[in-house]
């Protein structure tokens, strides 16, 4: 692995990480669902346009639309809407620490779904990583953390394993742009009915609302995306994975550079914890190729 790729990687887990801050500024001014369905119909129509400009093709075989729609509706309608509903009752840094133990749900779901043989290292890793879910929960339930925020939180995550199991067919046969661009134009579809029905639109106009708008949808949203199969390319998508690891940390440290969250000391730990977790589940897949 190259300096290049590991600035792609570091690049990623970066922008990943920070859209649960830009998340939690928006919901602090305008209704979540209604603005992320907003938010998916720009980033889905410059995809589009992208696509279109770069000639590919929007003749997808039956299994990579089944695979884009459903990429569309459990990663971006069900683990970002539910997420940025959560937002509103849960700290932007316990929401990143939830969202990152996808890589552990996904190796028990090949584990226990797909009867893929787990090893000895992956073992350990999500042994290690139930330990740091379990004393950061164990910290935040003591500080009286919502609850029902954090039960959301956790069903994202779940959605976005099955996202992340259906992409293995979404992004086989080329046109990524088209596919990035349509299951963002899903999302906002799906989004803006529950959003019409149960939410009143009130926004507050400021500027903190306009910048974290525009930089979810521009960076997490388009530029993340990009980078990410760009690097899937360029190391392949099991080593690309290993990045994951960095995403606790990226989250916690935006979220307390910038929200002014605070950490306690469990936190700290348990976050390190998850990551040593994730970084085991992912060394051993790449042993295992």
């Amino acid at each position: 692995m190259n300096a290049g790729a590991i600035g792609l990687g570091l690049a990623f887990a970066f922008m990943w990480s920070s859209a649960f801050t830009s998340a939690r500024v928006i919901v602090e001014y305008a209704p979540p669902m209604a603005s992320l369905s907003l938010r998916f119909l720009v980033s889905g129509l410059i995809g589009i346009a992208i696509a279109r400009a770069l000639g590919q093709s929007f003749r997808l075989p039956p299994a990579q639309w089944r695979a884009t729609i459903l990429f569309g509706v459990c990663q971006n309608a069900l683990y970002l809407g539910l997420n940025f509903v959560a937002m509103q009752w849960v700290e932007a840094s316990l929401a990143s620490i939830i969202a990152s133990t996808m890589p552990l749900m996904v190796a028990v779901a090949g584990w226990v779904v797909f009867r893929e043989k787990l090893p000895k290292l992956a073992m350990a890793g999500l042994i290690l990583g139930i330990i740091g879910v379990v004393l950061i929960m164990g910290a935040r339930m003591g500080a009286g953390v919502d609850m029902l925020g954090v039960a959301l939180c956790f069903i994202a995550a779940v959605a976005l394993t099955i996202a992340t199991l259906a992409v293995r067919g979404a992004s086989s046969g080329g046109n990524v742009m088209v596919i990035v661009g349509l299951q963002m134009l899903i999302g906002s579809a799906v989004l803006a009915v529950p959003a019409a029905m149960l939410e009143t639109i009130e926004v507050t106009f400021s500027w903190q609302l306009i910048v974290a708008f525009l930089y979810t949808t521009f960076v997490p949203g388009l530029a993340a995306t990009w980078v990410w199969f760009t690097l899937v390319n360029r190391i392949g998508a099991v080593k690309a994975a290993t990045f994951h690891f960095l995403n606790p940390f990226f989250g916690v440290a935006i979220a307390a550079a910038l929200l002014g969250e605070s950490l306690g000391v469990l936190d700290v730990i348990g976050v390190a914890v998850i990551a040593a977790g994730i970084l085991a589940v992912q060394l051993s897949k790449q042993k295992a190729t």
